[in-house]
């Protein structure tokens, strides 16, 4: 997947920047709670509108619309974008496939998510990677993404899975991403992956300050994989919330299930009465 992608003297540039994009941090108390809506992907491929009502009926403030919505036309976005203002939620991000960090693809991109409203245009796979150099051209699409989304008051992002965190050739991609990114390159955190590399969430936060704006609360533990519920297993939730407060940026939490032994629905109401349960 290499590509010949070279950095720029205002790359170069923006890869010094020392201040973090300038967004308001908000109060601990007025973080929202959304959810990743992969989570409840069986109802969402056959009914949008009606499973965004329903999870919006839960309590959820915010959405987060992964890769088929960048199929969708603008006139379709604008017909979400209305459903959402009606029911007082908010798209703050949207996951993405590599292809919409290309050249042509980055302009589709920015459409769909300035009509729904979105900031953070953040890439959640970058395909099949071998060695560190493809990772070094991954952070090069992001530098150049970001450069793009800047003026327009939007950022470029990235999404960890478990191989972000497994050393190649003794460093792990994701400090890779980190080291090749401006500082308004969001590193949005998938805790139950970083969890299973066996890598320290609270460690990664504090590392990356400012950097955090985003946090997936998925969990993980080691005889159900991701399909324990939020809260079930191995994650320092509260060491996270803390880290992410006080030093990550953290901007917004999306609750993220890969499935579980109940329903999508079921359990994303589950997992977000336990999250109002941690943070009261």
């Amino acid at each position: 997947m290499k590509q010949n992608i070279s950095l720029t003297r205002r790359s170069f540039l923006a890869l010094t920047a020392a201040a973090p994009f300038a967004f308001a941090s908000p109060k601990a108390k007025n973080i929202p709670v959304g959810i990743e809506l992969y989570s409840v992907r069986d109802e969402l491929t056959k009914d949008l509108f009606g499973t965004v009502r329903a999870v919006a009926k839960m309590g959820y403030e915010v959405v987060e619309f992964y890769s088929p919505y960048y199929n969708w036309t603008p006139e379709y976005a604008k017909e979400v974008r209305k459903l959402m203002d009606d029911l007082g939620i908010r798209c703050l991000s949207t996951h993405n496939g590599a292809n919409a960090f290309t050249t042509d693809g980055i302009r589709k991109a920015i459409e769909l998510n300035q009509i729904i409203g979105s900031r953070d245009i953040i890439m959640a796979s970058p395909g099949r990677l071998s060695g560190p150099d493809p990772w070094k051209t991954v952070a090069e699409r992001l530098t150049q993404s970001a450069e793009t989304l800047r003026p327009l008051k939007m950022r470029a992002g990235y999404h960890n899975h478990k191989p972000e965190f497994v050393p190649v050739d003794g460093k792990r991609p994701m400090d890779i991403i980190a080291a090749g990114t401006p500082r308004d390159v969001v590193l949005q955190l998938d805790v139950g992956t970083c969890v299973e590399a066996g890598s320290d969430p609270v460690a990664w936060i504090k590392a990356n300050k400012g950097r955090i704006n985003s946090i997936h609360c998925k969990d993980w533990g080691a005889a159900e994989g991701y399909h324990v519920l939020l809260g079930e297993g191995e994650a320092p939730w509260k060491k996270i919330f803390e880290a992410a407060e006080s030093s990550g940026g953290v901007e917004f939490y999306l609750i993220e299930q890969e499935g579980s032994r109940f329903n999508s629905i079921e359990t994303a109401e589950r997992c977000l009465a336990t999250y109002k349960k941690m943070r009261a």
